[in-house]
């Protein structure tokens, strides 16, 4: 009976050990990398997000690098899950949900940073999208020009 106690313990242990928790989808692995521009994502999690498409999910260091890898792959945004990670509460949440601001300085310099609550001159996820296929990023010296006003 103490070998049958053992046994079970040890399952129960190891079961436990290797158990799925709810924060685990947002723990980037530190050797993880975007799948569009191959930069490994920052410990800080600071401009990532996370898409999942039927049960995937990948990991990006700049919503920029997100949509251009969706449009790459015929993947419609406003379709599926998108979590941004925000500069203000430092959480991953819903994309479709937050605020951008348009002149920040992220790792591939597109400009765009998640806020859960508004704050000025902010435009919507949607508009995030349509900037980005546009072309209309900071990473675009014109259009950095005249956001910056430089």
């Amino acid at each position: 009976m103490n070998r049958f106690k053992n046994l079970f313990l040890a399952f129960v242990i190891t079961f436990g050990m290797s158990a799925c928790d709810s924060s685990q989808e947002t723990q980037l692995k530190e050797s993880e990398s975007c799948p569009q521009c191959n930069m490994k994502l920052p410990a800080s999690h600071l401009h990532t997000s996370m898409l999942t498409v039927n049960g995937d999910v990948n990991y990006f260091d700049d919503i920029g690098c997100m949509i251009l890898w969706a449009d790459k792959k015929g993947i419609e945004l406003e379709k599926v899950e998108v979590k941004m990670f925000t500069n203000d509460t430092k959480k991953y949440l819903d994309a479709k949900n937050l605020f951008y601001s348009i002149n920040e300085t992220t790792p591939m310099h597109y400009g765009f940073a998640a806020y859960e609550h508004k704050q000025e001159g902010t435009i919507t996820y949607h508009e995030v999208i349509l900037r980005m296929l546009r072309g209309e990023h900071m990473a675009n010296l014109k259009i950095r020009k005249h956001i910056l006003g430089n």
